[in-house]
């Protein structure tokens, strides 16, 4: 007789014994000791959990398609030892002391003979298989002798040398097992990792992990329940593969101060359906498993979430009845995951709010640029008819000289405040997201030629020598024309300003792989540390005195900035305060011819 074949569920579930190759291993000690020993059944049974699960048949295919995957309970087997004969290594337990037949399964179908020694159909023959700690880890039965008789003395010598056998072979196919579920789950482990994204919302990110760990530990279900801030119960639930999982607001508020006490304590637990957990009431206990029948879940695997002393959620893995108890290896595995997805959590939390900062500071810069738009068109119209009343006075005969200094003033006051008005505009222009460039090749020898005409006057006012280090060959940029020609005379006429007089402003253009360099010295008054973080800022201002003395309307640096990064080049700046400084503009170069 054999044990009751309790169902597993299909065949999804006959893949709790991983390793394939151990498990042909043990099919074959089983055959052969069917074959040597002289009988017509042999099964191979693991202890996982609490019960005891066939990974090795030989026989007939009825006896095989009886005892494919039988699962029976430990104490069961246990009853019936404490009943059995001791031959050794095997234990024999005669029809007349096996328990209730019901709680057995496969039994022979045959009639057993007069002989004082015939076997009975419900015969035991059961040799118990341990470990070297001498824990059970498995179980030897055969059945049916070819002899119809109970084995003598020499079959039962070689009976004993067969389960030593099947020991060492079982001890080295758990080891092979244990192996292999740690390689199959650290490759999902690494998939879980691999798959996780801090751009994606937390909860596709949630949910995608949460497929991955069904799959990945054969679970029937799962989910994550996230904690936010000191309020229990204020977090969000995420279930794998669209399942529709809402937890009882009692459970909620159980789960968080479980999931905070078991990571203080770096700690997992499985619950099952008909067994009280020690850390929880009665009344939890009931609430939990009337939650886990409404389910079909069968058992639970609770592992913390979190990174460092913050526990961030929990993880939750379920398994329906005839699915393999969680093991060990299985729930140390996710807990290591549990660290993995806490940091992928906090990352996702990180980089929603700074996502949410980068919105409402776009917002605030777009809001600003319009403001400065608005701003100077409505500027613009006033001036240009002051400027226009103010040209028309300007022509009267007769002014007295005092009225002709104060029209210079209110002159030279219109004219710095159509720069102001001018560079504000062009500041909004380049600034705009939406207003995009036409890119096009650019000669930029000609254009530095050209800004240092322009130049030329007030460089000699400053007593400063431009200088241009160009090379022959010509050098071409790509993007707008008018744009860059701003940019560069930007920047040079800051150079001539600020330069001291006797001083060189030198312009170097090159060509480096794919991109054009153009750099701007001078030998002026230099930029102090503090004042370069600001130095791109819209309006800023030095707090050198010397720099101060110079008009500007702390508008020319930005422009340049913004103009710069929308051709997707970058500008830097290398100074040294009383010595100079350098401003170099990389910008993509095009193609010549």
């Amino acid at each position: 007789m054999e044990p009751e074949p309790e169902r597993t569920g299909g065949d999804a579930d006959r893949t709790s014994w991983s390793d394939v190759l151990s498990r042909d291993a043990l099919r074959l000690i089983a055959e052969g000791v069917r074959e040597m020993a002289g009988f017509q059944v042999a099964l191979i049974s693991v202890v996982l959990g609490e019960d005891f699960r066939s990974v090795a048949i030989a026989g007939s295919e009825e006896a095989r398609a009886a005892l494919w995957d039988a699962v029976t309970p430990v104490r069961t087997i246990q009853q019936e030892l404490a009943k059995a004969e001791d031959w050794g290594r095997f234990k024999y337990v005669p029809s007349d002391r096996v328990g209730a037949i019901d709680e057995w399964g496969w039994v022979p179908d045959y009639e057993p003979s007069d002989h004082p020694d015939a076997w009975h159909p419900l015969d035991l023959l059961l040799a118990p298989l341990r470990d070297d700690e001498g824990r059970l880890v498995g179980l030897l039965s055969i059945d049916l002798p070819t002899s119809g008789r109970r084995p003598d003395a020499q079959q039962r010598s070689l009976l004993e040398k067969y389960a030593a056998q099947a020991e060492r072979a079982l001890l080295v196919a758990l080891e092979r097992h244990e192996f292999s579920e740690q390689i199959r789950l650290a490759t999902t482990a690494r998939e879980i990792v691999r798959s996780l994204s801090v751009q994606l919302p937390i909860e596709d990110l949630l949910v995608q992990a949460g497929s991955a760990l069904s799959e990945g530990f054969r679970a029937g279900g799962s989910w994550v329940q996230t904690f936010a801030g000191d309020v229990l119960g204020s977090g969000a639930l995420y279930s794998a593969r669209g399942a529709d999982i809402v937890l009882p607001d009692g459970l909620v508020e159980v789960a968080e101060t479980a999931a905070h006490q078991l990571w203080s304590v770096q700690q997992w637990v499985v619950i099952e359906r008909d067994r009280r957990v020690e850390v929880l009431t009665d009344g939890q206990s009931r609430q939990i498993h009337a939650f886990m029948e409404r389910i079909e879940a069968d058992s639970l695997l609770f592992v913390p979430i979190g990174a460092g002393s913050t526990c961030v959620g929990n993880l939750v893995l379920t398994r329906v009845e005839g699915q393999a108890p969680w093991g060990r290896t299985e729930a140390e595995a996710a807990l290591d995951i549990g660290h993995d997805l806490g940091r992928s959590i906090l990352n996702a939390r990180t980089f929603a709010r700074e996502h949410r900062l980068v919105q409402e500071l776009t917002a605030l810069d777009q809001y600003k640029g319009r403001l400065i738009a608005t701003v100077a068109h409505e500027l613009k119209n006033p001036l240009t008819a002051i400027m226009g009343h103010l040209e028309m006075l300007e022509s009267t005969p007769d002014l007295t000289s005092l009225t002709r200094s104060s029209l210079a003033a209110i002159d030279r006051g219109s004219q710095r405040l159509q720069r102001v008005i001018d560079d504000l505009l062009l500041l909004s222009k380049v600034g705009d997201p939406e207003t995009a460039i036409i890119p096009a090749p650019v000669a930029l020898q000609p254009v530095l030629e050209d800004l240092a005409e322009l130049n030329a006057v007030a460089a000699q006012r400053a007593g400063v020598a431009i200088r241009l280090e160009m090379p022959e060959a010509e050098v071409l940029a790509l993007g707008d024309a008018e744009e860059l020609d701003t940019a560069l005379g930007n920047v040079l006429s800051n150079a001539v300003k600020y330069g001291r007089s006797g001083s060189d402003v030198t312009v170097e253009l090159a060509r480096e792989d794919d991109e054009v360099v153009v750099t701007v010295r001078d030998q002026g008054i230099g930029i102090s540390p503090e004042d370069r973080a600001q130095l791109f800022t819209e309006f800023f201002r030095s707090s050198n005195p010397q720099a101060v003395a110079q008009p500007g309307t702390g508008l020319g640096l930005a422009i340049v900035q913004r103009i710069v990064q929308r051709h997707g080049g970058a500008i830097t700046v290398d100074s040294e305060l009383g010595v100079g400084s350098a401003f170099t503009l990389r910008l993509p170069a095009a193609v010549s011819g």
